[in-house]
């Protein structure tokens, strides 16, 4: 929703400005008909980027979640258009299965708007 590269630029500059971690690799944004979700959304754009920090991986994901919120993403309908969605993908070679957090990412492997990306940086 709203301005969708220049949502998606804050939010990297965001990620880059947290203490202890650095992007170091960008995919291309990429334009994708959505997967699930209410009918008549218009496309998504996609991205994936690989950084290094020091935060754990439930920290970062709280970090995640603030910076979407200050980027105005609020609670809507499951699948639907949003103004930014950060999702911790991978992480190292850890595996974690928390109802809050699950790495790998669950769908990532049957969604190629995901994968696209991730192929890129990986």
């Amino acid at each position: 929703m709203g301005n969708r590269k220049i949502n998606i630029k804050l939010a990297l500059q965001k990620i880059n400005a947290l203490k202890d971690t650095r992007v170091v690799k960008i995919s291309n944004i990429i334009q994708t008909n959505p997967v699930g979700g209410p009918r008549g959304q218009g496309k998504f754009l996609n991205a994936a980027l690989k950084i290094e920090t020091k935060f754990s991986p439930i920290n970062l994901l709280k970090k995640l979640k603030t910076i979407e919120k200050e980027l105005g993403r609020t609670k809507t309908v499951r699948f639907g258009p949003r103004v930014i969605d950060l999702d911790i993908l991978l992480y190292a070679d850890k595996i974690i299965n928390r109802k809050d957090l699950k790495i790998p990412h669950p769908r990532m492997w049957q969604r190629d708007f995901v994968l696209e990306p991730l192929s890129q940086i990986l």
